[in-house]
């Protein structure tokens, strides 16, 4: 399996498997900006998998991780360093989470932020076509991190190219650098993040880098989950232990015409009638 750059890592954490036959039955992948995004966002299909024989998950990421901050043991890291170290945590946590292959694709994040970069949008078509998955969990497109909008743009150039027969069934934007918890309830999708709260806690924790470094992204991924499955509904008792939020983008593949920035507006403009609406009766 060959990518556009020499630095790409492939991981296979089965032994005896080429990267070719792990990547060919996943059922379940996600294609993500950064080291820890899939483990944050796509834990949903970390769980769906887990543990058996007929569903594998896998995960991509598309940058190498150069730019994270940085703060005690790694303070005084570079980048070269700071790559490795984030290269090795994400093998930690295919590990852990018994993924079928994990992708590094080491693109700096300048070259992800360019629409116009073919390398980019080639490597991804090469797992997307290769893989074949059921289901595909992408950036949702109203996050506040250029890069991960960057991934979510060139994902989706290169599933709208597939063949209509080998797209994936269900293509959800996730969860990271904003909630989706402003939606209205019937575009929520709802995904249970509160199974094996165990691996879980382990997926995240690996990433000593961030954590250790300033970041406490293991409490506050566990607490989000918590706070969603709790402030879901107002008037039943908790369904999941843990949800995490997911926008539907199964329409952007399918319609190549639609446009991104309509579609994910539309989601706004049904809040914005929900707000007025809900108003309106106490006026």
């Amino acid at each position: 399996m060959k990518f556009a750059l020499p630095a790409a890592d492939i991981f296979v954490p089965e032994s005896g498997l080429v990267p070719e036959q792990a990547l060919a039955r996943t059922t379940h992948l996600c294609v993500a900006a950064h080291q820890d995004d899939i483990e944050i966002m796509a834990y949903h299909g970390i769980a769906e998998c887990f543990g058996r024989s007929d569903r594998w998950f896998s995960g991509v990421v598309v940058t190498n991780g150069a730019g994270s901050p940085r703060a005690g043991v790694y303070a005084n890291y570079t980048d070269a360093q700071m790559q490795d170290v984030r290269r090795q945590e994400q093998r930690k946590a295919a590990l852990v989470g018994e993924y079928s292959i994990q992708l590094q694709l080491a693109h700096p994040s300048s070259a992800v932020k360019d629409r116009a970069n073919a390398a980019v949008q080639a490597d991804l078509a090469t797992i997307f076509s290769t893989a074949q998955a059921e289901v595909v969990y992408l950036h949702q497109p109203a996050d506040k991190h250029d890069t991960h909008i960057g991934v979510l743009a060139h994902s989706l150039a290169a599933l709208r190219k597939l063949p209509a027969a080998q797209r994936p069934k269900r293509v959800l934007g996730c969860e990271v650098w904003r909630d989706l918890d402003w939606m209205v309830d019937a575009d929520k999708q709802v995904l249970d993040a509160g199974r094996f709260p165990n691996l879980a806690l382990a997926l995240v924790g690996v990433f000593d880098s961030q954590i250790s470094g300033g970041k406490r992204y293991d409490l506050a991924t566990a607490g989000r989950r918590v706070a969603h499955a709790t402030y879901h509904t107002s008037h039943a008792t908790d369904q999941f232990q843990g949800i995490t939020w997911a926008m539907d983008l199964t329409p952007l593949v399918n319609d190549p015409s639609l446009s991104l920035a309509d579609y994910t507006l539309g989601y706004v403009e049904r809040l914005k009638q929900d707000i007025t609406a809900r108003l309106a009766k106490f006026a």
